[in-house]
């Protein structure tokens, strides 16, 4: 087995470094996808605050294209009328 203090010390200092890049590796990886997260967290925190003042409310849009589909169907309705007239 080991026989010299030596053989020991290399072996137990390359099991300590290892053991150590192992956890700065996951210390790092932890901290790169935490930052990225509050990153993604602020754009949308600033994303929300300027789309909610000023912007037309989801459901005025809403009524909006209802109001042109109406319009649409409507005009849609008298052509066709007018066709089965003219075709009888």
């Amino acid at each position: 087995m080991i026989e010299k203090a030596e053989d020991f010390l290399s072996l137990w200092m390359l099991l300590s470094a290892c053991f150590g890049f192992l956890v700065g590796e996951l210390c790092g990886d932890y901290n790169r996808h935490r930052k990225c997260l509050q990153r993604e967290n602020d754009e949308l925190r600033d994303r929300l605050d300027a789309a909610a003042p000023g912007s037309p409310s989801i459901q005025h849009a809403l009524k909006e294209q209802r109001g042109v589909i109406n319009d649409i169907h409507r005009r849609l309705v008298t052509v066709s009328k007018g066709l089965e007239k003219q075709a009888s």
